[in-house]
């Protein structure tokens, strides 16, 4: 790909000046359709419809796009996040607010996950961009966390090890979006999978009643 992998660690927050989100929004589009291996920086300059000097004046060189295009999507996931469970009270609503935040549009979604499918395989494979994904996940789980806790302080979900039910709650979530991704009829099954994600972490997290509790001991 030509990346630079010996460049320093790369946070989450990324500022961006006005004249360069539209080429990061190119990026974005691209690397849902062509992949990050495959993207250019003529590519993204011919979407753009300026010169590749352009593209390398702000970002000199693929990777420093690649990643600023990550850390700019991703930041803007954890900011939605972050403001749906600032608007919910009960550990469930916090729950349902999270998802709907989540599952917000079929063709938004397919895109973000592809594009966050590369850079998981390019994590595995590249410094910076597993820096990218490990903080990316270490943000996310702290939210999913909060939910948790939140549960757990009002008495609703089970008392457990919060990191851990955190953890369980993003592999469900990334992993029905992996099988939504598969299905031929992804658009018109979004909202199905929308709502079994919901349930299952619901189900998940939820308190086990006393008399049930009681049969199992």
């Amino acid at each position: 790909m030509g990346f630079d992998h010996e460049s320093g660690h790369e946070g989450l927050p990324v500022e961006i000046s006005p004249k360069q989100v539209p080429l990061i929004r190119r990026t974005y589009r691209l690397m849902g359709t062509k992949g990050a291996d495959r993207l250019t920086l003529q590519d993204v300059a011919d979407a753009a419809r300026v010169s590749k000097a352009v593209i390398v004046y702000y970002f000199k060189t693929k990777e420093n796009l690649v990643l600023t295009t990550m850390r700019w999507v991703l930041s803007q996931v954890v900011e939605r996040i972050r403001q749906a469970l600032a608007g919910a009270v009960t550990a469930e609503e916090k729950v349902t607010a999270m998802i709907d935040a989540i599952f917000i549009d079929p063709k938004r979604n397919r895109n973000f996950y592809l594009a966050y499918i590369r850079l998981v395989d390019q994590a595995a494979r590249y410094r910076r961009f597993n820096e990218l994904s490990t903080t990316f996940r270490s943000i996310v789980d702290a939210q999913y966390a909060e939910v948790v806790e939140a549960g757990i302080a009002e008495g609703t979900f089970r008392d457990d090890d919060v990191q851990q039910a955190a953890m369980v709650v993003r592999a469900i979530i990334d992993g029905l979006f992996l099988q939504w991704l598969q299905e031929r009829d992804w658009q018109q099954l979004h909202g199905a999978y929308k709502e079994t994600c919901r349930q299952a972490i619901i189900t998940y997290l939820r308190r086990q009643p006393d008399h049930e509790r009681a049969a199992t001991v």
